[in-house]
């Protein structure tokens, strides 16, 4: 049997897999294969690196920082006076890549203990680019990289955004790879089902959430018979429509242990 862990992407609403990861490795799930997409890219390079209860503490210690940076949390409209400098984006990546540099305790997929990769959208080609060997801090702030929100990561050059533009939960690349246990960790939203929107602001975040869900919903129904799932619950009692909650730093943490409270009621044996 081979194990993968699933981490899709959701922007600050990634501390859920915190307390999802945190359940998995207390209950002695360990993975083989790790894939990642947008923050689940950042979680997932972290439990790779160490996936025992010290590294969700790493883990845990760099998503403090995330909160004391502002990264994901900036108030947009505060932030918009930017767009005249960058251009193209409201924030600096260079936050981002220094937690990825200061608490990653390796710097290349091939020092990670779990063989790990991740995606991003390629700009050139409007594909998928799936990353598994290097250097790890571009992939995965390439995978992170929110459209507008950040500017765009070039590598080699070729130049990425956000990976939950092309997979917003990874199941079917898990699948592919060999996965025949997976367990999926989202962050909440996929748990609540979408409605028929009645404002016009709602006819936006309908649709983005179509666009994001479609491939998830559609890997899901194709997932062979023989393959064990399990999608872990977020315990939210509920969820944002949309990922970036701004000026919620109070709630990285009560959304993690929500997550751990869940996940750890639903592995646990009856």
């Amino acid at each position: 049997m081979t194990t993968a862990f699933v981490l899709g992407g959701g922007g600050v609403l990634g501390t859920t897999q915190v307390g999802m990861l945190r359940a998995l490795v207390e209950q002695g799930v360990k993975p083989d294969l790790v894939v990642g997409t947008s923050i689940g890219a950042l979680n997932g390079a972290f439990i790779a690196a160490d996936p025992s209860v010290e590294g969700v503490v790493a883990l845990g210690k760099a998503w403090e920082a995330v909160g004391s940076s502002g990264i994901f949390l900036d108030n947009p409209m505060r932030s918009a006076a930017r767009i005249a400098r960058f251009r193209t984006h409201v924030l600096s990546s260079a936050p981002l890549r220094a937690i990825v540099d200061e608490h990653l305790p390796v710097d290349t997929f091939e020092e990670l203990e779990v063989d790990f990769q991740c995606v991003a959208a390629c700009i050139e080609t409007a594909d998928a680019q799936w990353f598994s060997s290097g250097e790890l801090v571009d992939p995965v702030v390439a995978s992170c990289t929110v459209p507008g929100l950040f500017p765009a990561v070039e590598i080699d050059g070729r130049h990425y955004l956000d990976g939950g533009l092309v997979h917003s939960i990874p199941v079917g690349r898990a699948l592919a790879l060999g996965a025949t246990r997976v367990f999926v960790l989202q962050v909440g939203r996929v748990e609540q089902p979408l409605a028929p929107p009645r404002r016009p602001w709602e006819v936006g975040v309908v649709a983005f959430e179509i666009a994001r869900r479609h491939r998830y919903v559609h890997e899901m129904a194709s997932i062979p018979d023989d393959v064990e799932v399990h999608v872990l619950p977020s315990g939210a009692p509920e969820t944002p429509s949309v990922a970036l909650r701004y000026g919620r730093t109070s709630r990285l943490r009560e959304r993690a242990e929500q997550a751990y409270a869940a996940s750890t009621a639903y592995l646990s044996p009856p």
